[in-house]
């Protein structure tokens, strides 16, 4: 059996997503994992500046959170067919 990975929790946020793209703060200098979790699906991108997200991007199930591996920085975009709450957790 293979033991699963674990990070320290950090700051978290939560951003409130429509049908127009939202993004989080910036993380900060020492974040390179963030867990994200939406309470309905929704299509995130993680970049630089301020990305956009579109509903071609990276799909998030509702409720099943995910990690993903980022740089110190950037932000998180997403945007739902609904109303919804991206939550943002970043982690080292």
């Amino acid at each position: 059996m293979t033991a699963h990975p674990s990070s320290r929790l950090g700051a978290a946020q939560n951003v409130a997503l429509t049908t127009t793209s939202a993004a989080s703060t910036a993380f900060s200098s020492q974040t390179y994992r963030v867990l994200l979790v939406a309470t309905a699906a929704c299509n995130i991108r993680i970049g630089d500046g301020t990305p956009t997200a579109v509903t071609t991007d990276t799909l998030l199930p509702a409720n099943f959170p995910m990690p993903f591996t980022c740089t110190p920085g950037q932000k998180v975009a997403g945007v739902t067919a609904s109303t919804a709450t991206l939550s943002v957790t970043e982690m080292s």
